[in-house]
């Protein structure tokens, strides 16, 4: 399949949006969310036209929160992120954000996480990630057990691994670079989107190795010696249509959800649509393609 015999620029397509994505995180560094460096977020909905973001910034310099950011949402909201703040901070951010009691509006969101409780979802979050990834290495070293020949069993999960790091590497890379331009955030929301992309991805992969363990199964049966290449591409046009059609309907329903759905879910939404693609290619152009590259290494 044209797939597999081309499958040295695929290679070098995700090697681009790897170094690309990990140079990003490297430049640009991640920028926290307070779920997991802590401090307070306030969201407010004004009753008439909201005041301009310029006027806003001068009366909240004024409180000395430090370090802030102050977006718009809506067409009268505006959100507002910084330090962990007390009861009475709260009650000068309100009075700062009312012009001093010239413009009304009510408090559609408020959310207040220390430091400590920060740190603590930043482990969860990395546990939470490696044990899934541990998860699914071993359901695929025993559903693919009684497989040996051409490519052991471990094999198949080292490949769905290198393929799921690919889905996770990628997004996180695109967050840093809005992060750092557009103030797009990491919180736990975009952790959350990283195990269903890990889920979507690994579903898709699977689909495919079942198929070729099948195909190996049926030569065997049958006594037909038809090279490895040949099985995987064959495997590949079998479940090619599926996997596009599944993902395809998907990405449809996030990009209505992106357009159309509230402030809070777009970057949840974001990440979902990215790794979903990057997660589709990775299962059709990358994971199958890598098993006849190490069956290939294995003959030398």
């Amino acid at each position: 399949m044209f797939i597999v015999k081309n499958r040295k620029y695929f290679y070098a397509l995700s090697t681009i949006l790897l170094v690309g994505s990990i140079l990003s995180v490297a430049i640009f560094g991640l920028n926290l969310g307070i779920d997991f460096k802590g401090g307070s977020l306030l969201e407010v909905e004004y009753t008439s036209a909201r005041p301009e973001q310029a006027v806003l910034t001068v009366e909240l310099d004024k409180v000395n929160l430090g370090e802030y950011s102050i977006r718009s949402t809506g067409d009268k909201g505006y959100i507002l992120r910084m330090r962990d703040i007390t009861p009475a901070d709260k009650v000068l951010v309100q009075n700062a954000l009312s012009l001093n009691q010239t413009a009304t509006f009510t408090e559609a969101r408020f959310n207040s996480i220390g430091p400590v409780l920060g740190k603590e979802a930043q482990q969860k979050s990395l546990i939470s990630i490696a044990l899934v990834l541990l998860a699914i290495v071993a359901f695929i070293a025993f559903a693919f057990r009684k497989v040996s020949e051409p490519v052991s069993s471990w094999k198949y999960g080292v490949v769905a691994i290198v393929a799921l790091l690919h889905d996770v590497i990628i997004p996180t890379g695109v967050f840093a670079f809005l992060g750092h331009y557009y103030g797009y955030e990491i919180d736990t929301l975009f952790v959350t989107a990283l195990l269903v992309i890990l889920g979507f991805s690994i579903h898709d992969t699977i689909v495919v190795f079942d198929r070729t363990r099948e195909n190996l199964k049926l030569n065997k049966d049958m006594a037909k010696k038809e090279p490895f290449e040949e099985t995987v591409g064959r495997s590949l046009r079998q479940t090619f249509a599926r996997s596009i059609n599944t993902s395809l309907t998907t990405v449809l329903s996030l990009l209505a959800l992106y357009f159309l759905g509230g402030e809070s879910t777009h970057s949840f939404t974001l990440a979902l649509l990215i790794g979903i693609i990057t997660g589709t290619y990775s299962s059709i152009f990358i994971a199958s393609p890598l098993l006849v590259t190490l069956e290939k290494w294995q003959k030398k």
